[in-house]
């Protein structure tokens, strides 16, 4: 009896063991292998930029007159000519001044021999005090007015007060001139500056320091602008505001009205973040997101913000953040929580 209980427990063992080994076992998921890459930030405008036309302007010009009415005897000066301070520009008939001057030294020669004559009676007591004053006061008087008379002479002659080039001649010989005309212009071309309008949607993309690369064909000449002048008033017709780069011109060979074509970066933005394209899914609710993976490899559905498409890759204007890792091919074999490798 006792072997017969000792062959039944050896069976049910066998059984326990048998079953054991048929029961189903759990699957062990593999971890999904993806494509991925790291966020970076990068320029919004980093290879972007824009051509003007503008025109070349004097840094200053000078308006050259007489300081009298009268007719101009020569013009000694022609449009473009390069001149020095002091240089003569033009000469004014100065037959009335100089008989001004003749008359005025003639009656400063009479005040001083009267001066002389009432001197001696004035030391001999012979001429009294307010006399001799007014003695005085003809001579004062007559000295002013030969030095006005001299400076009217002096006046008949147009010098240059800066170094430059003549701009325009707007008298010419023969011609009377007024007190204060503009008988030419000079124009300082040491420095000049590249005028350019621009459109009133691009001038917040401009700022003093932007970097500007200048041609200008007619120079043979390419040069690094310098700083903006923004203007503030608009153009009504044409919705545009000028802005004048300063450009250096030690050699001269810069001149006003040439034509300059102006190359520059359409914005100084900071970086954003541009992402491939085949990262970014869209829900059925039509929103968008990206498969972001964590420090333990597993993944989550990100939600953001697209931005404007740049070739192949997209901008995205929120939800990402520059260091993240994202899943750029393979994102319809994972899910929330996935673990993969890349």
């Amino acid at each position: 009896m006792k072997k017969g209980h000792e062959v039944l427990a050896a069976g049910l063992l066998t059984f326990v063991v048998c079953a054991c080994s048929n029961a189903p076992t759990e699957k062990v998921r593999q971890p999904v292998k993806v494509r991925s890459e790291e966020v970076k930030g990068v320029s919004a405008d980093a290879t972007h930029s824009r051509t003007y036309v503008g025109i070349v302007e004097e840094n200053e010009a000078t308006a050259v007159s007489f300081t009298g009415m009268g007719v101009v005897r020569r013009m000694m000066v022609s449009e473009g000519q390069k001149v020095r301070e002091g240089d003569l520009i033009a000469e004014m008939d100065d037959t009335q001044a100089k008989n001004m001057l003749t008359a005025a030294e003639a009656a400063m020669s009479q005040a001083d021999d009267a001066l002389k004559r009432y001197g001696m009676l004035h030391d001999n007591g012979s001429l009294s005090e307010v006399q001799w004053v007014e003695v005085q006061s003809k001579v004062a008087q007559a000295r002013s007015q030969l030095e006005i008379a001299r400076k009217n002479v002096s006046d008949c002659r147009l010098t240059a007060p800066v170094d430059g080039i003549v701009g325009r001649r707007i008298i010419r010989a023969g011609e009377t001139a007024l007190p204060s005309q503009a008988v030419v212009t000079i124009l300082d071309v040491s420095r000049v500056k590249v005028k350019v309008a621009i459109p009133e949607g691009e001038m917040n993309k401009i700022g003093e320091t932007t970097t500007t690369k200048i041609h200008v064909e007619a120079a043979q000449m390419d040069v690094q602008g310098g700083r903006i002048e923004k203007g503030v008033k608009a153009d009504a017709a044409t919705h545009t505001y000028d802005i004048r780069i300063a450009v250096s011109n030690a050699d001269g060979r810069l001149l006003p009205g040439m034509v300059a074509k102006v190359e520059m970066p359409i914005s100084e933005e900071p970086e954003q973040i541009v992402i491939p394209m085949s990262a970014v899914c869209r829900r059925m609710s039509g929103e968008h997101f990206v498969w972001t993976i964590d420090a333990d490899k597993r993944t989550h559905r990100t939600p953001v913000v697209i931005g404007k498409t740049i070739g192949n890759s997209i901008a995205i204007e929120s939800g990402l953040s520059v260091g993240s890792r994202i899943v750029t091919e393979g994102t319809g074999k994972i899910g929330e929580g996935s673990e993969v490798i890349y």
